[in-house]
């Protein structure tokens, strides 16, 4: 056989490093499917932290604070498919297209991230393949599942945020996020603002594009699937208490807008 050339990389994980994501209520019944790109902030021990102190991977920079707990919760009480990715999204972000500049950044809110640099294609493909692809890829799966036996799927990307970024507090207590298809964000929207608690952001703090994110554009404009992102501000969600709150409000809402938005789930042509 001819000499390549190439040299292989070590495998990203070893035996002691968890898997790349975790199913909660696999045969669950809800129509509401809830995907957590964020949840949790492991690194592969060969990696060594990226260089990192623990602190810098506690930080929002590291995962998406709270958001795990939540969507256990929602999920049980919806009894809905949940998918929770296990590692940070400082190793790779699984809500970026893989040619996104943050994909696999360099430095995040001012941290320089040193086992991020100067990565050769060959680590960065690594990446992708190892944590990446089979996340989506299961996503994928659980998505045609459902679709090839007439099960409707009601799409929610669970998110959170920094209570200030860059110096800025940020007001909202929660974001409702969408890109072209608006009908279950605008529902969420109204639904939300009509609780007279929350100060609620409109595509605050972030807006959607194909550009800037995965799955949006592809498990929901790709699949003319019923769906939207949602974001929670970190510090309502830091705690237990928190989380579980959230759920609560979360779950009734789902449950009285869940007629109105499977009436909505008709055959649609995706976004291209």
């Amino acid at each position: 056989m001819a000499d390549s050339g190439l040299q292989l990389a070590p495998a990203l994980l070893g035996s002691d490093d968890p898997a790349v994501f975790h199913i909660h209520h696999p045969q669950g019944s809800s129509p509401y499917l809830l995907l957590a790109d964020h949840a949790g902030q492991r690194i592969p021990q060969a990696l060594q932290d990226l260089g990192l102190p623990q602190a810098e991977l506690d930080r929002h920079i590291g995962w998406d604070i709270g958001i795990a707990g939540t969507t256990r919760a929602l999920a049980r009480q919806l009894d809905a498919w949940a998918i929770e990715q296990t590692y940070s999204r400082l190793l790779i972000d699984c809500n970026r297209p893989l040619l996104s500049p943050t994909l696999i950044p360099e430095t995040s809110d001012g941290t320089a991230i040193p086992g991020n640099r100067g990565l050769s294609p060959a680590q960065r493909q690594q990446r992708i393949d190892t944590i990446h692809a089979p996340y989506h890829a299961r996503i994928d799966a659980e998505l045609d599942r459902r679709r090839d036996a007439g099960r409707p799927t009601l799409l929610v990307m669970m998110h959170s945020f920094t209570p200030a970024m860059g110096g800025v507090e940020r007001p909202w207590h929660a974001g409702v996020l969408y890109h072209q298809d608006t009908r279950f964000a605008h529902a969420l929207l109204q639904a939300l603002r009509a609780e007279g608690d929350l100060e609620v952001g409109d595509n605050q703090p972030y807006s959607v594009s194909s550009s800037s994110d995965y799955a949006v554009p592809v498990h929901g404009e790709g699949r003319g699937l019923v769906h939207v992102e949602l974001e929670i501000r970190q510090d309502l969600i830091a705690d237990s208490a928190g989380q579980q709150a959230w759920a609560d409000r979360l779950a009734r809402i789902f449950r009285n807008l869940q007629p109105m938005l499977l009436s909505m789930q008709e055959p649609r042509a995706p976004v291209l």
